[in-house]
């Protein structure tokens, strides 16, 4: 596209525009074969009112076409707020508020993603359908509202589907199952749950409070799964929002409510209700690890540094053992005991070789041989995890002789020659068999299991 013509979009300059048609009256048509924004992209990134007037009277069908980043002059005029733009551009057709640019978004959430109230307005006005569009996510307006903190667009939203009757799209779920009310409650934003829960903006009982995503948990559980908050459960329980247990047992405990009426005794639903969940529960939810937040990076730095101390405390094991070794040469034959000394004297011993290993060297093999699983597994992991990383070949180097050491010193501290040549088999069997028993264990645990169906019994 001709650089005169972009810099006159820049600058909003008609009279340019006018000047450069007159010299080469194609000069529109050549711009709308360049892949990059058109002259009205540009001027609504500028906000030049009067050049995109110009040019929609020139070009009206620049209004539709999206740029090389997927959005339309729309979709730019509406995250920008620029209402009077707006307006020029759905004058020449309202059906551009559904245009689907990028991650299938059109003006609208663009427009409720940057909290433009007014835009909102204008776009539901020219078309209420637009509403009811969800992104590549199947994100609606009102989950883009919540996930970027614009209350007011989501207030402006609630009201507008209020005024029209269309307060069904509250309860519309995206990609994860999730409704606007689990997206608010796990983000504690009290503001946006207190605006769902009030009946004068949202008709009461057309909330579903207990709605399920696909972890198979309501907003209360999603709550206390996050660490809970006092005012905010308090809020959903007088709403009427349950646990996921209470919500699934509902119906199995209706027959049973109905047989206790007669012995007038308590239900097991009115035993269960409203009972708080245990703190140490609350605490492990809180922490254990959840798949649709935990990023791979993040588990895979958790998990070097969890291997790491592994190896740590292993290498640390194994050169200083329980007990410590001996300091000093001891045979029967020397004659260094003292003939006033009525203890027993100490077995046959070798300065540097563990204590353990001489007194009682059956559990000393076992302790060696369980700390060097625990080792040889750490050092696995760390090759598993750092794998294509830059300067992998010095950190290889750097391991191999970190084994080499460890081996030395298990077979060095050994009490005899049996223990010492046991050990120094293990050391150069363990770091080849460990890699290929946890890759035959784990496809083992999780291949497909074969399930014969039961074969019902003839009539």
């Amino acid at each position: 596209m001709d650089s005169r013509l972009i810099e006159a979009a820049q600058r909003g300059d008609v009279h340019q525009l006018l000047s450069l048609i007159a010299d080469d009256p194609f000069l529109m048509r050549s711009a709308a074969l360049s892949c990059a924004d058109t002259p009205l992209h540009i001027s609504c990134m500028a906000g030049n009112l009067q050049f995109v007037k110009e040019v929609l009277n020139m070009k009206p069908e620049f209004a539709e076409e999206l740029n090389h980043e997927g959005f339309s002059p729309l979709h730019i005029a509406a995250a920008n707020g620029d209402v009077e733009i707006v307006k020029e551009l759905l004058k020449i057709d309202s059906n551009l508020s559904t245009v689907k640019g990028k991650e299938k978004r059109i003006p609208l959430h663009y427009a409720v993603i940057k909290g433009r109230t007014q835009v909102i307005g204008e776009l539901l006005s020219a078309c209420e359908d637009s509403i009811r569009e969800v992104t590549a996510r199947g994100e609606t307006s009102f989950h883009l509202a919540v996930k970027h903190n614009q209350f007011e667009a989501l207030k402006s939203l609630v009201v507008h589907h209020k005024t029209y009757n269309k307060e069904d799209n509250l309860n519309q779920k995206d990609a994860q199952g999730d409704t606007i009310l689990h997206l608010a409650v796990s983000r504690k934003q009290y503001e946006d749950i207190e605006l769902m829960l009030d009946e004068n903006f949202v008709t009461k009982g057309l909330l579903e409070v207990n709605s399920l995503n696909k972890r198979g948990l309501t907003p209360l559980d999603v709550l206390l799964s996050e660490g809970g908050d006092c005012e905010i459960e308090e809020m959903l329980r007088l709403a009427g929002a349950s646990g996921v247990e209470h919500t699934n047992s509902g119906q199995q405990t209706t027959r049973s409510d109905t047989m206790n009426v007669s012995t007038n005794e308590p239900s097991e639903s009115e035993i269960g209700r409203e009972r708080p969940r245990k703190p140490s529960k609350i605490l492990q939810d809180y922490f254990k690890y959840d798949k649709t937040k935990d990023s791979p990076s993040k588990v895979r730095h958790t998990l070097l540094v969890v291997a790491v101390l592994i190896t740590t405390a292993t290498y640390q094991a194994a050169l200083s053992p329980p007990g410590g070794v001996w300091q000093d040469d001891y045979s029967p034959t020397s004659n260094t005991t003292n003939t006033a000394d009525t203890q027993s004297p100490p077995p046959p011993h070798t300065a540097g070789r563990a204590v353990m290993g001489t007194h009682i060297p059956v559990l000393y093999g076992l302790f060696l041989f369980f700390n060097s699983i625990g080792f040889f597994m750490s050092i696995h992991m760390i090759t598993f995890l750092t794998n294509k990383i830059p300067l992998q070949l010095e950190l290889l180097v750097s391991l191999v002789a970190l084994i080499t050491t460890y081996d030395i010193c298990m077979v060095a501290i050994a009490p005899n020659g049996t223990l010492s040549m046991f050990f120094n088999i293990l050391s150069g069997v363990l770091p080849a068999l460990i890699p290929i028993m946890t890759r035959v264990t784990r496809d083992y645990f999780k291949r497909p299991r074969w399930v014969f169906p039961s074969t019902r019994a003839s009539a």
